[in-house]
């Protein structure tokens, strides 16, 4: 338990001095703001005024975290299937809730049509 108030109070007093170090140097330096780094641009052009408002179809966007998602819950499988041999039967129904709450998020996305992009 001591290792970890130490790990925690060495990462907030690392924190706190690299803020203290950022703060330092910008008040050196000061901040320049530049009109064109500011401005938008197009490949080096103005922006055409067609495309500031097009609506972005954000099923991407879910489709990858949903991805993710259900990606990292099966990189716990690994683990698990590795150590098989060593943990006992709590280990295994540990992990048979864990698939099954998985399955159960599964098809809560697919039968509410969050898959259903294309």
């Amino acid at each position: 338990m001591l290792h970890i108030f130490i790990f925690a109070v060495a990462s907030f007093v690392l924190a706190l001095i690299l803020a203290t170090i950022g703060q330092f140097v910008s008040s050196i330096f000061g901040t320049y703001v530049d009109s064109e780094k500011v401005s938008p641009y197009e490949c080096g052009f103005n922006p055409f005024d067609e495309s500031q408002r097009y609506k972005f179809d954000v099923s991407f966007y879910l489709i990858g975290l949903l991805f993710l998602v259900f990606d990292l819950e099966v990189s716990f499988l690994f683990p698990w299937a590795i150590s098989l041999s060593w943990i006992n039967f709590y280990g295994f129904l540990t992990m048979l809730v864990f698939l099954i709450i998985l399955t159960i998020a599964f098809v809560y996305e697919w039968l509410s049509g969050s898959l259903d992009w294309i």
